[in-house]
């Protein structure tokens, strides 16, 4: 399905990536301290373009800020999350990947154990995935 051009007062689509390695351990990257959230850990992606599906998406901003290539995507987004301080709904993404990622936008990437304590500081909605996927729901 493709997303329909933004009405007024209606967010703008963002898909999250959420990538996980054979160990169950979700890929992470940093952002840089000049953007908004700079110094946050985000899990890869970006905004939908208008008529772009979310797997389209995903397909395109993985690419440009990893270098992979999504392989799958799962049809239904595995959580959603308004971001409180702009216009935009965060819609996270299970994918799998095909590649090593790189540093092509992050200025960090890590692989995370989501049963872990929080060591690191998330952005705002990716706090909020982290901490539902985290408490097991």
């Amino acid at each position: 399905m493709k997303a329909s051009r933004r009405s007024a007062g209606r967010p703008r689509d963002v898909v999250a990536c959420v990538v996980r390695d054979t160990r169950g351990h979700l890929l992470v990257g940093r952002r840089p301290s000049h953007k908004r959230h700079g110094d946050l850990w985000e899990f890869p992606g970006g905004k939908v373009r208008d008529d772009e599906t979310l797997g389209e998406a995903a397909k395109r901003e993985l690419a440009e800020e990893l270098g992979v290539r999504v392989i799958e995507t799962d049809a239904d987004p595995t959580f959603v999350a308004l971001d409180e301080e702009g216009d935009f709904r965060i819609v996270f993404l299970r994918v799998r990947i095909e590649g090593t990622p790189r540093l092509l936008e992050h200025v960090e990437l890590r692989w995370i154990d989501p049963l872990a304590p929080l060591e690191l500081r998330f952005a705002p909605a990716d706090l909020a995935y982290v901490t539902t996927i985290s408490a097991g729901l």
